[in-house]
């Protein structure tokens, strides 16, 4: 597995409802999983790289409601939330050539050979891995932008003490529709 560390600063972003108490606690997907750690398994954040892959995860954050990102307004819209991270973060590369190759994913990811998503118990048991190695997090090719544009950042926390920070909260139409 090949590993970096993450740009000292670099401000990731998250989307989040307006009513969230803590946006970047990471115990939510601890219980349910997510794309990089199993269910039951380990504290984990879900970042976007840059506003655009957060856009294309709108979608898949406002799946289950009722509307389109069209008929969201300002006061109901989900926020984004800019954070940064605790420097000196080593995270498995599963973004890059040679970073998809050594965790024994197709160069296509994050679609298979046969042109379907990658299933989730495959990016979970990477995950795992890079969890049990020491590394705190993965940083991948977003599956919402499956011809390779956008990267993500799961990332697992050191400790209790190990915390992102809120660095600015950017309305919906401010951070959706905005430059």
């Amino acid at each position: 597995m090949r590993s970096e560390i993450l740009p000292e600063g670099r401000t990731w972003y998250r989307i989040a409802e307006t009513d969230w108490v803590d946006p970047l606690d990471p115990t939510f997907a601890a219980v349910l999983g997510g794309r990089w750690n199993p269910p039951g398994s380990h504290p984990t954040l879900y970042l976007n790289e840059d506003r655009i892959t957060a856009r294309l995860n709108l979608r898949q954050f406002i799946a289950g409601w009722p509307y389109d990102p069209e008929d969201l307004v300002d006061e109901t819209g989900p926020v984004l939330v800019h954070a940064t991270l605790p420097a000196r973060q080593r995270v498995a590369d599963v973004h890059s050539r040679p970073g998809v190759a050594a965790v024994g994913l197709p160069p296509t990811y994050p679609l298979d050979t046969d042109g379907r998503p990658v299933g989730h118990a495959v990016c979970q048991s990477i995950g795992s891995t890079a969890k049990s190695a020491g590394l705190r997090g993965v940083r991948a090719r977003s599956a919402r932008a499956p011809e390779g544009g956008g990267l993500e950042l799961a990332w697992f926390p050191a400790g209790r003490g190990s915390r992102a920070r809120v660095r600015k909260i950017q309305s919906f139409e401010a951070w959706y529709w905005g430059s």
